[in-house]
């Protein structure tokens, strides 16, 4: 077993599915709070990458990622396709508080139920690669299934000291 498959390892239950490419992703159904369809997001500055912006959903201000580049995929520029949408989930942030992030999805699937015999430990990928946030690898039908831990996925640290000393460097 790997360091992380005694306190980090998924449990058997109900996993909302998506896609980003052809790769099938699961989260746990309790911390999905709705899906949306892709809507404008306004842009904050300073931030990484993945960080899209914020969108303001009934009132309440969310940030939103696109799992695409928190995955360092391949982006989808300029190809508009009815099925990507957001995700909003809740998560425990650094502070063990809940709190709302959207993730941008490719397409989401349908909520599929996961047996402990569809379960397996997190595969060692060796340990320079960082997978915390992959609580384990699920098996349905000929498929393969990750699982996200959404605490540990969504959990930014962002360094702003970093950041201002490598612009006063250029």
């Amino acid at each position: 077993m790997d360091k992380y498959s005694k306190n980090h390892r998924a449990k058997s239950g109900k996993y909302l599915t998506f896609m980003l490419d052809s790769e099938f992703y699961s989260v746990q159904v309790l911390q999905v709070q709705e899906i949306i369809r892709l809507s404008p997001i306004t842009s904050v500055p300073r931030m990484p990458v993945y960080v899209k912006g914020v969108l303001n959903l009934r009132g309440k201000i969310i940030p939103i990622i696109d799992l695409r580049d928190r995955f360092s995929m391949p982006i989808l520029k300029d190809v508009v396709d009815e099925r990507r949408c957001i995700v909003v989930s809740q998560y425990k942030n650094s502070e063990n508080s809940c709190a709302l992030m959207g993730m941008i999805v490719d397409s989401v699937m349908d909520v599929t139920q996961f047996l402990d015999s569809d379960i397996e430990a997190t595969p060692d990928f060796g340990s320079t690669l960082d997978i915390k946030y992959i609580i384990g690898m699920a098996k349905q039908q000929g498929a393969v299934y990750t699982l996200l831990d959404l605490d540990k996925l969504l959990n930014i640290e962002l360094n702003f000291d970093a950041q201002i000393d490598d612009l006063s460097m250029t």
